[in-house]
């Protein structure tokens, strides 16, 4: 691997710099688990499409850069350091796009990936249900073959973006006498059509950051079946791939917060605030930690563009990052003291920031994308090669 830019890397970096710092939004927009905030993020989606910078990686025919993950990487990095609003459509352009990309029939990728990458639509996941959240296995809502339809009743939780989200991508049990893995598939439904029920999960903050979906009888074409009958799991484990080990959380954001948290040591220092002992080697350990999973994550991109493919050494990036983001805000918490529970705008707030919202999304970095202790199984299992209990 070598960690040199290229000249052409090093062009493209100068260009999505300036086109950034000339299209960022100036005001940080509204949360996109409101209704105005959602609509504010799809319009800069909108704008980042136009720009050619909506999915950088992608085929130009799909509403993509054509460039490779490399560049990807260098824009992820400018991305953050222009503080540039988050993906609203982040399900659908890290996670499902892939996907498609990898198993979809020609007639997928042309229907969904340009209208994905321009987020006319939105994705929302809809993998967790009552009875099975980080045990997808355990699935029950089911899917049955009628002529050209897949009839489907059942329940889904815990949807990302659901609340407002276009569509909806999940697993669901088409052989009704299957159990645990097998006899699932993977399907694409709009959540507009008839039988379908929305019902918002409010955060603390009042906020929809999910949704409850309800299916009555509800009648998907079969062409919205994304691989083979049955073979759901699959799929789904290819999407569990890009979300744990690639896509879904680019090094840039850690490095990112990383920097911030050390800017924050240093005001505290400048203040003379008492800091505690050991928050200078602690505070040096989370830079560290951002900078050895961005290597990391250039030494897998590297793999990929030579062929590789994402298995289950996923699980050790989803345990590293998860743990990272929780340690960083910990961190920043700690330096800012009392000061921590305030409001970004009270008065003085002072370098408050998002640090404490940061911090209460972080924790739920351990259970999303399969709990830390599912993947500790996982690389116990399939990278160790430790029995069961």
């Amino acid at each position: 691997m070598d960690l040199r830019y290229t000249a052409e890397q090093e062009a493209f970096r100068k260009e999505a710099r300036a086109w950034l710092e000339a299209n960022v939004p100036k005001d940080p927009l509204p949360s996109f688990d409101l209704a105005e905030g959602f609509e504010a993020h799809r319009e800069w989606e909108k704008k980042l499409h136009a720009g050619g910078y909506a999915m950088v990686p992608w085929p130009v025919e799909y509403g993509g850069r054509g460039s490779d993950l490399l560049e990807w990487l260098v824009f992820e990095e400018e991305y953050y350091r222009a503080g540039a609003p988050g993906r609203v459509n982040q399900n659908g352009i890290f996670l499902l796009g892939p996907t498609i990309m990898e198993v979809g029939t020609p007639e997928q990728k042309a229907r969904f990936l340009p209208k994905m990458a321009s987020s006319e639509e939105v994705w929302a996941q809809g993998w967790s249900e009552p009875n099975a959240g980080s045990d997808m296995a355990a699935i029950q809502s089911t899917a049955i073959r009628d002529g050209d339809c897949y009839v489907i009743n059942g329940q889904k939780t815990w949807a990302s973006r659901g609340a407002y989200a276009h569509w909806l991508f999940g697993l669901f049990r088409t052989d009704p006498d299957s159990s645990r893995h097998k006899g699932l598939s993977f399907i694409l439904a709009p959540l507009d059509l008839p039988g379908i029920t929305v019902r918002p999960i409010q955060k603390i903050n009042g906020k929809a950051a999910f949704a409850e979906v309800f299916f009555d009888e509800v009648r998907v074409p079969v062409e919205n079946l994304l691989g083979d009958e049955g073979a759901g799991w699959n799929v789904a484990m290819a999407t569990a791939g890009f979300e744990r080990g690639l896509m879904l959380r680019s090094p840039a954001r850690f490095q990112s917060t990383a920097g911030r948290l050390v800017d924050l040591y240093h005001a505290a220092r400048n203040r003379s605030d008492r800091v505690a002992a050991g928050m200078r080697e602690r505070v040096a350990r989370c830079w560290m930690d951002a900078e050895a999973y961005a290597l990391n994550t250039y030494q897998t991109v590297t793999r990929l563009l030579a062929g590789g493919k994402i298995g289950a050494e996923a699980s050790l990036n989803k345990i590293f990052w998860s743990e990272l983001d929780i340690e960083m805000h910990e961190a920043a918490l700690e330096l800012l003291g009392p000061r921590a529970e305030l409001d970004p705008q009270a008065p003085g707030a002072g370098d408050v920031g998002s640090w404490l919202e940061g911090y209460v999304f972080a924790l739920s970095g351990p259970i999303y994308a399969g709990t830390n202790q599912i993947q500790r199984n996982i690389i116990a299992e399939r990278l160790l090669g430790l029995p069961r209990k």
